[in-house]
């Protein structure tokens, strides 16, 4: 299947957040405090007449799309990015083609295309900064109180997505530079 005919089966960006279940207030509390800086503000307003398209490969019970998937909202709303949200578990032809080194279906996934439907861009699955706090804190998956740990790391790791400016900052930048290449 192409990328547009893809796009055609995404759900559009109201249609997935009513329908999370798991992180909705978090994702809408980074959405409605997070407010992207001016200087990106004009580079993102000068993408308006390509007439981007985006495919972003998403669940909510991921904590890296809590954060990162509203901040790309507001960036595709500046930018008129015309997204659609596809849930990763009932989308697996599309996610496997954009594995994670090649082997892990890490989400989330923003794919951007041209009207064409040829891809022109390519971010996740999370920023380097968010990438930093998840390698020193996330539990061994060997450890014997794995479980244990790694609900105290989601609790924490939810705490600071929804509040570590920086980091929000630096996933702005990550991704308004992908954009800025096209």
């Amino acid at each position: 299947m192409t990328l547009n005919e893809w796009f055609t089966k995404g759900l559009a960006e109201r249609t997935y957040v009513h329908n999370m279940e798991k992180n909705r207030g978090n994702l809408l509390t980074v959405y409605n405090q997070y407010a992207i800086h001016q200087k990106e503000k004009e580079l993102l307003q000068k993408l308006q007449k390509k007439k981007l398209r985006a495919l972003v490969i998403t669940a909510d019970w991921c904590g890296d799309a809590m954060v990162n998937v509203p901040i790309f909202m507001r960036i595709a709303n500046e930018a008129l990015i015309d997204a659609r949200y596809f849930i990763r578990d009932e989308n697996l032809d599309l996610m496997d083609q954009y594995l994670t080194n090649g082997t892990a279906r890490s989400i989330p996934i923003i794919v951007i295309i041209d009207q064409d439907g040829n891809e022109v861009g390519k971010w996740g699955p999370r920023s380097a900064e968010a990438q930093r706090f998840v390698d020193e804190k996330k539990p061994d998956k060997d450890a014997p109180d794995y479980e244990e740990a790694f609900q105290v790391f989601a609790k924490e790791a939810a705490h600071h997505y929804t509040t570590d400016r920086y980091l929000w900052k630096d996933i702005e930048k990550e991704i308004v530079e992908v954009l800025a290449k096209i």
